[in-house]
């Protein structure tokens, strides 16, 4: 399997039994003071467990024999979910490992679908390295939550979707973290419009594996540090980016919050941070588009209580 069109069309014929086509909501900008274009919000956050995250589980699962051992997985949150969903729906054991940052709502979830829950290590590489060792005592299934074809062509499939709602997009802003859901966006366009990445100034993966020409190690904080702050972005996506990324954004912690309090003022929509992030770029015109422009902006996660956003509610 590669990441041609042909190939992400296949895997989404093979998963759609299981996932979501999830909604596109099209305003005008000047709902957020944004005049002169319109905005296509895709609502992936409305998939099934709050995120993108299982396209990527399905196809995992469904293109590998998996052992009596089940599965195992490394995550921020919401890539252990979606896993221990999918494993859940298929009737496999699952095997999570999460770091210490990772919200009590995103551990809950993990827990509602049965699977074994680790907490381990201050960030997602300490949870990735013991689930390595896991793997290797217990030969389950390793389920990688950016860095593997499987995962990136089931994250292909929100672009497939995306085209299909709305074939005229211009541009389409995407948050990155380990970059698996850029990845797979941009191989899908191959360079037919703009996918521009968007980041945390706290954790600038992409950013810093663009200046150095190839995936180093970046800081890995900030608000969204559950969702966009691997240590590393994915060496499977690196060159898929060079090719067909217009360029990458970084967005402020603060800008983030403003974004999830826009959103859910407006919109009555509760992102998480990471699922705000790319939003964030466009609100705060770190990208600034032409006059009719059709712009996309993924809102990728929801896993977050709307209690957070009272007290802004109007």
């Amino acid at each position: 399997m590669n990441l041609t069109r042909e190939c992400i069309e296949k895997t989404e014929q093979l998963i759609r039994p299981y996932i979501r086509r999830t909604p596109v909501l099209e305003i005008d900008g000047a709902d957020f003071n944004l005049d002169s274009i319109r905005i296509a919000f895709k609502l992936e956050f409305l998939q099934h467990t709050g995120s993108f995250k299982p396209r990527g589980a399905f196809t995992n699962l469904l293109t590998h024999d998996v052992p009596a051992a089940g599965v195992v997985a490394a995550s921020g949150g919401n890539h252990g979910i979606a896993v221990a969903y999918a494993a859940m729906k298929l009737a496999k054991p699952a095997r999570i490992f999460v770091p210490v940052v990772t919200p009590q709502t995103k551990l809950d979830r993990i827990r509602s679908y049965g699977a074994d829950l680790v907490v381990t290590g201050d960030r997602y590489n300490d949870a990735l390295v013991a689930s390595e060792a896991w793997r290797e005592q217990s030969g389950a299934l390793k389920v990688h939550a950016y860095d593997q074809v499987e995962t990136l062509l089931g994250q292909a499939t929100v672009g497939l979707e995306y085209e299909q709602q709305v074939p005229d997009l211009d541009t389409v802003l995407v948050a990155i973290g380990g970059g698996g859901l850029l990845g797979g966006i941009a191989a899908w366009y191959s360079g037919r419009i703009k996918v521009i990445g968007v980041e945390p100034e706290t954790a600038p993966t992409l950013t810093r594996a663009l200046e150095a020409g190839k995936p180093v190690d970046a800081e890995a904080g900030g608000i969204a540090a559950d969702s966009l702050a691997p240590k590393r972005v994915g060496e499977l996506m690196f060159p898929i980016a060079q090719k067909y990324v217009d360029r990458v954004l970084l967005v402020s912690d603060n800008s983030i919050r403003e974004a999830q309090q826009a959103l859910w003022s407006t919109l009555r929509i509760a992102a998480e941070p990471g699922g705000a992030a790319a939003f964030a770029a466009l609100l705060f015109g770190t990208y600034r588009p032409a006059s009719g422009e059709r712009v996309g902006v993924l809102l990728c996660g929801g896993n977050t209580t709307a209690v957070n956003f009272n007290n802004g509610a109007k």
